[in-house]
């Protein structure tokens, strides 16, 4: 009888929530925020986040031992065509963040659970980790391992303003593509994918383009050479607030849309 009477309110608390909602879409959606299949999210994250970085890293690796066979233009491509990829085949299960600071956006937006966040972090970084030692182990010490590091000519100063920047950009993309402010649906994967690439051709040959500290990490842990790490800490973050912020301006507060799709959609 407690248990009838625990369903029955259940289902009421999750209509005043949901209000709209048919019975088998409020169900999805309590089965999606049971706690008891976080580690579906999290393996998400981890696993997402080992596949960016194992093709980001991994080109620039790979053209370092094939003696250029891969090129820039490939090198940063890769990366957004995996982005698209991860969004469109596994986006629902998580969110697909893939990436601290858009994890961090969204929860600032309040279209994500500040609990959920360290988990989240976590995972992204032990992911990035994980592709980067599978990469030196496969192809011993190349390129810096894979590393996002300044360009020649250019300095910690300037590969922190051009992550800033190209940072305040992927997270206006992806915020607003998750908002439905466009209306896009499912080309939010082109449009987050689409900007990888656009921010990678320009902005490459000053910093890397990683708008990504766990990108950035997994090289760094495995070279051991940390030396410019906080430009790709630093300048993620700084940009990130800034979208934030933009976001607040162009759309007020989080909305029911970005919700669902910073944490996934159970309702596909």
């Amino acid at each position: 009888m407690a248990e009838r009477m625990s369903d029955a309110d259940e289902r009421q608390g999750s209509g005043r929530q949901h209000p709209g909602l048919s019975t088998f879409e409020r169900t999805s959606i309590r089965q999606f925020d049971d706690p008891r299949l976080e580690w579906r999210r999290l393996f998400s994250e981890f696993f997402g986040t080992f596949l960016l970085v194992a093709v980001a890293a991994g080109a620039v690796v790979v053209d370092a031992a094939a003696s250029g066979a891969v090129g820039r233009v490939a090198s940063v491509t890769a990366p957004g065509l995996m982005v698209m990829a991860i969004i469109l085949f596994m986006g629902a299960i998580s969110g697909a963040h893939l990436n601290p600071v858009v994890t961090i956006a969204f929860a600032l937006r309040t279209d994500f659970a500040w609990v959920r966040v360290p988990g989240y972090l976590i995972a992204q970084f032990a992911g990035a980790a994980f592709a980067s030692v599978t990469l030196f182990a496969v192809f011993g010490p190349q390129a810096h391992d894979g590393a996002t590091l300044p360009g020649p000519g250019f300095s910690d100063a300037q590969s922190f303003a051009i992550e800033a920047l190209v940072t305040l950009g992927l997270v206006s993309t992806i915020l607003g593509a998750a908002s439905g402010a466009q209306n896009i649906g499912p080309l939010s994967a082109l449009a987050a994918g689409g900007y990888v690439i656009l921010a990678g051709l320009w902005a490459g040959p000053v910093s890397g383009a990683s708008m990504n500290p766990a990108r950035s990490f997994g090289p760094a842990l495995v070279s051991g050479d940390y030396a410019h790490l906080w430009v790709y800490f630093a300048g993620p973050m700084l940009g990130m607030l800034v979208a934030v912020g933009v976001a607040y301006v162009l759309r007020g507060r989080g909305d029911p849309k970005a919700r669902r799709a910073a944490e996934g959609n159970p309702l596909g």
